[in-house]
């Protein structure tokens, strides 16, 4: 399997579309593509699928995820389709490592989704009520709270066995007990910074730490606003007083300065740590709106994008390069891209 694939083509919506609510059966056609994959990692088989680790596929698993998520915004379903396909082989590719360590299988993936979907869903497949998608949420993180102190418990007592083995005692010794349990858990700090910062606010308000109202995030972004402006200033101070600290300065250069500064050589930590806090409030703004905030930038980018490519067209139409136009006649520029992608048939803004 290559690591990298062609660009797509516009291909068409399938044809084959199924109303009934009842799923389809895809036992035959899932062996199938496991039995690929094992083929592909086989002595005979795919060279460069037989060199992949779990490490190795990191990259591709995160590349397939988003283009899932371009594909699902292209609202071409075959591409959608394809890209999902592709997610899923990642899957079985991590799968098929695992079982060829011993460690588990395709199998033992599935029967550990689907049993915690059954257990995650006692007002589906229980006797608990839940009237509301908050209240589904909500009962969602008691059980993995529940769930996450039943094999802490188990492993403690597995300690405490093998504590007792060691010592040759047969008497459990005392570990380490373990940390409180956090409604925080399960959110892996390896995420991008972006999701991290979701996950965590969601979490949160799941158990009601919340904001009332938007007028109360707008509050909050005014005030880390206002933290990172004084950051700055000082900032200016600290790096004013190390210049003149250097050799002699003007009585001008001594006064006080009420001017922003550019982040300079300086130690900057305050200033990193007010625009942390900046950016932590405008996700959890993101997320009080039901918005992604990576989906959001994501379409920001590509929107830029678009408008800055057409400000270098602009200006190569009039005879130079983008480089080489003043700043003023620049914001000129980008005002007439944005008017032609407003009026232009395909306007995503």
């Amino acid at each position: 399997m290559p690591p990298k694939k062609s660009k797509h083509k516009k291909s068409h919506r399938p044809s084959r579309k199924s109303h009934s609510s009842r799923p389809p059966r895809v036992g035959p056609a899932f062996d199938k593509l496991v039995a690929v994959m094992n083929r592909l990692r086989s002595p005979g088989g795919c060279p460069w699928d037989r060199e992949q680790t779990h490490a190795t596929l990191r990259t591709y698993l995160i590349e397939e995820a988003y283009e899932v998520l371009d594909a699902l915004d292209s609202t071409d379903d075959a591409k959608f389709a394809e890209e999902l396909g592709d997610l899923l082989l990642q899957v079985l590719f991590h799968a098929q490592i695992a079982r060829e360590e011993s460690r588990f299988s395709i199998a033992d993936v599935i029967r550990e989704i689907y049993e915690k979907m059954i257990r995650r869903h006692p007002h589906v497949f229980g006797t608990k009520r839940a009237k509301t998608a908050v209240d589904v949420l909500r009962n969602w993180e008691i059980i993995k709270q529940q769930e996450r102190r039943q094999r802490e418990a188990k492993e403690e007592k597995a300690a405490h066995v093998a504590a007792g083995l060691q010592t040759g005692t047969g008497e459990s010794a005392s570990p380490n007990l373990p940390e409180p349990v956090s409604i925080l858990d399960g959110v892996p700090r390896t995420l991008p910074a972006l999701l991290e910062a979701l996950q965590l606010n969601r979490k949160a308000a799941r158990i009601g730490f919340d904001w009332h109202n938007l007028e109360g995030i707008f509050a909050k972004l005014d005030e880390e606003t206002h933290e990172l402006r004084h950051a700055l200033v000082a900032q200016g101070e600290q790096s004013r007083r190390s210049r003149s600290e250097g050799g002699s300065a003007s009585p001008a250069a001594l006064q006080p300065s009420t001017k922003l500064a550019p982040p300079a050589s300086t130690p900057h930590s305050a200033v990193e740590s007010e625009l942390g806090d900046l950016l932590f409030v405008v996700v959890n703004l993101a997320r009080f709106l039901d918005i992604d905030p990576e989906i959001a930038l994501k379409k920001s980018n590509a929107k830029f994008s678009r408008r800055f490519r057409e400000m270098e067209r602009l200006a190569r139409a009039q005879g130079t390069t983008l480089a080489h136009v003043p700043r003023p006649q620049m914001e000129s520029l980008w005002d007439q891209a944005k008017l032609l992608e407003f009026s232009g048939p395909k306007s995503s803004s």
